[in-house]
């Protein structure tokens, strides 16, 4: 069973089930739109997945019927004022913290998992895109919508939509300001499967298992590389780069193990040693 984590807040819990992080947007009564307590709590979640090494990756979710409604446009926060007040202060030293919170910046260096239900517009489908691995319900509904309400994305749709789905279909997104549906997100290539309403964090536990499964210091370097190696290297640079990640990996204890299960036609077993 999951054990809630000291760090959650009210709007942002935070679970470790084995080695699997669950962070769980719950505003419900407010489509889960991003509010300072929601924040920290994110924030919170992905500094202890890169800081913990019995955590191999992460699957963000949310209660109720909406994933998230993007930023919350209401005048004035709402929620425990002590949990804001730390927020504020936390800003003073870590000042793009509702970046961080919102997979803008700082990325952990670990796999996330996104499970969709309902509606993900604006910033919903803005962190999306900080993800690595996407379910959404058969309902889902996303679209980046800022354009709509004479806003802008700041949360880097701009930069990352035409860079992981065909340019021309980013712009549609990002300029006609509608709704896209999963079959249609599914197609475009922004999500990887669609599954039953009701089923995505139950899909997304069965793709962490298969994560957590495979060696932790490879998969980590490879997120590295995913993340780091992007297409202001040339092909040589990157290469390069991504030789100096494999070659501590290939000299781990868990390499010779996962080549020792392999010729002993057993599972291995893993230490992140």
């Amino acid at each position: 069973m999951p054990t809630e984590l000291a760090i959650s807040t009210k709007t942002c819990i935070v679970e470790q089930n084995g080695n699997v992080l669950i962070v769980t947007l719950n505003r419900p009564e407010a489509k889960n739109a991003f509010n300072p307590e929601m924040l920290l709590g994110l924030y919170k979640a992905w500094r202890l997945l890169d800081e913990d090494d019995n955590l191999y990756c992460a699957i963000l979710t949310a209660n109720g019927d909406t994933f998230c409604a993007g930023m919350d446009l209401k005048v004035g926060p709402d929620g425990d004022q002590g949990t804001t007040q730390e927020f504020m202060e936390l800003m003073g030293t870590v000042p793009n913290i509702h970046w961080q919170a919102l997979l803008r910046e700082n990325r952990p260096c670990k796999p996330l998992l996104l499970a969709v239900e309902g509606y993900a517009l604006a910033g919903g489908t803005e962190i999306l895109q900080g993800t690595d691995i996407r379910v959404a319900a058969e309902d889902a509904i996303f679209g980046v919508t800022e354009v709509a309400r004479g806003l802008y994305p700041m949360s880097g749709s701009t930069i990352r939509l035409r860079k992981q789905i065909p340019y021309c279909l980013a712009a549609e997104i990002l300029l006609l300001g509608e709704h896209v549906s999963a079959q249609q997100a599914l197609e475009f290539g922004l999500i990887n499967r669609v599954v039953p309403k009701g089923e995505t964090l139950n899909e997304a536990k069965k793709l962490a298992d298969k994560i957590c499964a495979n060696g932790p210091l490879a998969v980590k370097a490879v997120v590295r590389s995913l993340r780091e190696h992007t297409e202001h290297l040339s092909e040589d640079e990157a290469m390069q780069k991504s030789d100096e990640l494999a070659g501590p990996v290939f000299g781990s204890k868990d390499a010779k193990e996962g080549m020792r299960a392999f010729k002993e036609k057993r599972p291995a077993v893993f230490t992140g040693e």
